[in-house]
């Protein structure tokens, strides 16, 4: 059981009701209305159930659920483990006034704010308060795989991105997140594989976050794809949190692309967040600065002629900076080849010096061409 807004067409107000999910099997959630608890504004404690994700869920230029902590009422019933076609219904909670005195909600699921007559006049006659973004289409992942940091020596999260140039046609995609698990240096690696999004599990004693609720942090495509083009083009990152629910912020799309000292929070609405300085805030980067070498790199003095492999196929990235890395020695930064022959990887490395068709390829050119190649 959870709560959810219902306009009474009668009265004018905003109804707080306990609702139930019904399992439509369609792969759409919906929300059955089952009593009603109260008027708005007569609640003595806020009806909001938390708990950590079952899933994530995320649109381009946003991440629901503000990347760490999910309501109840975000998740009903999804057709697969993942998808990319879910109508995920309005989770609106209370958030202040509008200028004008008039109260104000907030949609914490599509992250925009009700209230307005045009929001009041297209109430459907169910009487059901939903939003603007109410028919946006999301990607999902359920049970999403989980980065406990106690378990492996030595974890590295990147953002994986299509090939810069590749001997084939290369199909744009959208970032997802690539993971590598080690139990040591010496050994090999234990995972190593793309997935849609991921969780790190999140102890409260490291204090990177001011919510208590906090348990684990989502790592999704649109927050990774941000935070390592901030990295890549030299944009001042922090992670300023709400005054109000005690959330990290989360620039996202036009927001991540200039620093700024005025932000929104994804999570309660409150539009009056302001840092210390003008930054991109990220909560990816308090997770990315504690561990001690996430920061420091080196040149591989590998160097590579793929003249040499002429009649075979290759794909060619500029080296990204991780995400994670947890591992005691500095990151690579370079370029990073496959060659295959026999559809079998022969050459799978990262070099400082990468050279085709008689031309030293540059990394700056390579990411700019990895960038441009992804759908976002």
């Amino acid at each position: 059981m959870f709560y959810s807004r219902k306009l009474n067409p009668e009265t004018g107000e905003v109804e707080v009701w306990e609702c139930e999910w019904s399992d439509p099997g369609t792969g759409m959630a919906k929300k059955d209305f089952i009593r009603k608890h109260c008027n708005e504004g007569q609640l003595e404690v806020v009806l909001e159930q938390y708990s950590a994700a079952s899933a994530i869920c995320w649109a381009p230029g946003r991440t629901i659920g503000n990347i760490a902590v999910h309501s109840e009422e975000v998740f009903g019933s999804f057709a697969s483990k993942a998808g990319d076609n879910a109508v995920l219904p309005c989770h609106i909670v209370p958030c202040g006034k509008f200028r004008n005195g008039a109260n104000r909600w907030y949609c914490k699921t599509h992250q925009i704010h009700w209230g307005v007559k045009a929001d009041l006049a297209a109430v459907p006659p169910s009487g059901e308060v939903t939003c603007s973004n109410h028919l946006m289409v999301m990607s999902y992942v359920v049970d999403p795989l989980v980065i406990d940091f106690n378990d492996f020596e030595q974890i590295g999260v990147w953002c994986s991105l299509p090939p810069a140039m590749s001997s084939k046609p290369i199909q744009p995609r959208p970032p997802k997140i690539h993971v590598h698990k080690r139990f040591s240096a010496r050994d090999k690696k234990s995972l190593d594989m793309d997935f849609d999004a991921i969780v790190c599990s999140y102890n409260q004693g490291l204090g990177l976050f001011s919510s208590v609720e906090i348990t684990q942090i989502q790592i999704t495509p649109p927050a990774a794809f941000e935070f390592v083009k901030s990295l890549e083009e030299g944009r001042t990152m922090g992670c300023v949190t709400c005054k109000k629910c005690g959330y990290p912020h989360l620039d996202l799309g036009n927001f991540a692309i200039t620093p700024h000292a005025k932000h929104f929070c994804g999570n309660c609405g409150n539009d009056s967040i302001w840092s210390d300085g003008k930054i991109v805030s990220t909560p990816l980067k308090p997770l990315h600065d504690q561990f001690n070498n996430s920061n420091s790199y080196i040149v591989p003095q590998r160097a590579l002629n793929l003249d040499e492999y002429a009649g075979l196929d290759f794909d060619i990235w500029s080296s990204t900076p991780a995400v994670l890395w947890t591992a005691d020695r500095p990151q690579e930064k370079g370029i990073h080849v496959h060659v295959y022959k026999d559809d079998q990887r022969v050459i799978d490395d990262t070099f400082g010096r990468v050279t085709h068709k008689g031309r030293e390829l540059e990394r700056n050119t390579l990411w700019q061409l990895m960038a441009g190649n992804t759908l976002y």
